[in-house]
């Protein structure tokens, strides 16, 4: 149902780790993530943890969902000396290709503990359904 993300973004998260580059607009880093189906609906978890919930952005054009979020620097006053920044600044994106049996009309979000969670329900027209026969059907003869 989703498609997998580019092999070289794998790359380029690793590259970030190593140089310590964080993620920009023009080059957002990439953000954890799980997909899986549940009952009638895929469920996306996507980790963001630190980061506001007003610095979300979610939008889906046509069958491409789009999360977009930044983790902004904690403030800092002039006493504040750092001695460890190990947790990664900047722009987080991640885009997937949804099925086409998929209802993106009724996607909801939900935010809690740095984890949002997109609940994507299945479409009624991609749910298996019995198809009733109908009875004798007249048939018209054409002569020539």
């Amino acid at each position: 149902m989703l498609m997998r993300t580019d092999p070289f973004r794998e790359l380029d998260r690793l590259t970030q780790q190593l140089t310590g580059v964080t993620g920009t607009w023009s080059r957002p880093s990439a953000m954890p993530m799980d997909a899986y189906r549940e009952g009638e609906e895929y469920v996306i978890a996507l980790d963001l943890p630190g980061v506001a919930k007003d610095a979300i952005d979610i939008d889906v054009e046509r069958n491409m969902l789009t999360v977009k979020a930044e983790r902004r620097p904690a403030v800092k006053t002039d006493d504040v000396q750092m001695e460890l920044s190990e947790r990664p600044l900047g722009v987080f994106s991640r885009q997937l290709v949804l099925a086409d049996t998929l209802d993106t009309e009724r996607i909801t979000a939900d935010y809690e503990a740095g984890v949002l969670t997109l609940r994507i329900p299945i479409a009624e027209r991609a749910k298996p359904r019995k198809i009733a026969i109908g009875g004798k059907s007249e048939h018209k003869q054409i002569s020539s």
